[in-house]
């Protein structure tokens, strides 16, 4: 953090009074917070504390990005999606969970990881943390999806996900985010390697 930031930081920052857990879940742990905001009153905040979830946009040799189609019980939609997790813990490697995701939802391992940045969704009422990821040297293998998991995978051109995502038909927002970045990232590696 140069000094820049961390006097941004400290002129910004909410300092917590106080806070109430409303409901511990299995994903989600819920709050709230009473907090000293800049001018030195109390405010409240409404927060979702998250173990953090990984996200891998896995692209195949011939330029096809791996996607799979998934009902969301939240909106009552099946959504066209990258393979996504959450960690299993706190402290859990998020390469190494995302390793494992790909292969449980897709079946596919991979032998090339970039990593493409991190992603707050929801920062403004929520802690979750979603890591990105680019996989390359896919090899296809077994699926072994949870009980409750019911995944169709299918591949498309690289080229034909962004123009879906800039069409909004693909309104996952970390769908989107990965997609795009994966597509900008090897379009300047190519760039950088003189191709």
């Amino acid at each position: 953090m140069t000094e820049k930031e961390r006097n941004e930081y400290e002129q910004l920052k909410e300092v917590p009074v106080d806070s109430q857990q409303i409901r511990a879940g299995r994903i989600l742990d819920m709050r709230v917070d009473r907090v000293q905001v800049y001018n030195g009153s109390l405010a409240t905040r409404e927060l979702v504390r998250h173990l953090g979830a990984v996200c891998i946009a896995p692209v195949t040799k011939d330029g096809r990005i791996v996607l799979e189609r998934q009902y969301r019980y939240p909106v009552d939609r099946v959504l066209t999606e990258l393979p996504a997790g959450k960690l299993d813990f706190k402290d859990e490697d998020p390469l190494e969970a995302a390793k494992r995701e790909l292969r449980e939802e897709t079946g596919f391992r991979a032998s090339d990881w970039v990593f493409l940045g991190d992603f707050y969704p929801a920062a403004a009422y929520s802690d979750e943390h979603i890591r990105m990821y680019l996989a390359r040297g896919l090899v296809k293998g077994e699926r072994d999806l949870d009980p409750d998991e019911n995944i169709n995978v299918f591949t498309l051109p690289l080229a034909e996900a962004v123009d879906a995502v800039m069409r909004a038909e693909i309104p996952d927002a970390k769908t989107q985010l990965a997609i795009l970045k994966a597509a900008e990232y090897l379009k300047r590696e190519k760039r950088r390697d003189g191709e």
